[in-house]
């Protein structure tokens, strides 16, 4: 008998929490990029945090795409064009939200852009991308499992 760190939890709370975990970890991995490419934007290229946005949240899509779709969900299986078709439909909304949630407190109320950004990208991900990602992008793949 093996002890789990999780153990505690019943084992459906358990799949959802290491679910959780590894979207989380997918989502650091995105949002690195993502971070990187809006400063980038911002300093050197001079856009506003807004546009930057849009920029580094479509490149931390991608890698969130091909990191969930290989890893967190384990759904590489399936074929990938109706994931991307529902994936891109999800990071419109995501990137509608996280572009919103910037200009708002970026460029209205005055909050530092990064940490604006870190405080939009927390709520929308937890909020909106996991579980829109577990139940409807990868839903098929997940229940497979």
């Amino acid at each position: 008998m093996t002890l789990s760190p999780l153990g505690f939890l019943p084992r459906p709370r358990q799949r959802l929490a290491v679910l959780l975990g590894r979207h989380q970890l997918a989502s650091l991995a995105a949002t690195l990029v993502d971070f990187s490419i809006m400063v980038l934007c911002v300093r050197n290229l001079h856009a506003t945090p807004s546009a930057a946005t849009v920029v580094g949240a479509t490149c931390g899509a991608l890698t969130n795409f091909t990191i969930s779709r290989h890893w967190t969900f384990d759904a590489a299986h399936q074929p990938p064009h109706g994931q991307a078709l529902r994936y891109a439909l999800v990071s419109a909304a995501s990137l509608g939200l996280n572009t919103l949630g910037e200009y708002a407190l970026a460029e209205v109320l005055s909050v530092q852009f990064v940490l604006a950004r870190a405080m939009v990208a927390l709520g929308v991900g937890l909020l909106w991308n996991f579980p829109m990602h577990k139940s409807f992008v990868f839903g098929q793949a997940n229940r497979e499992v």
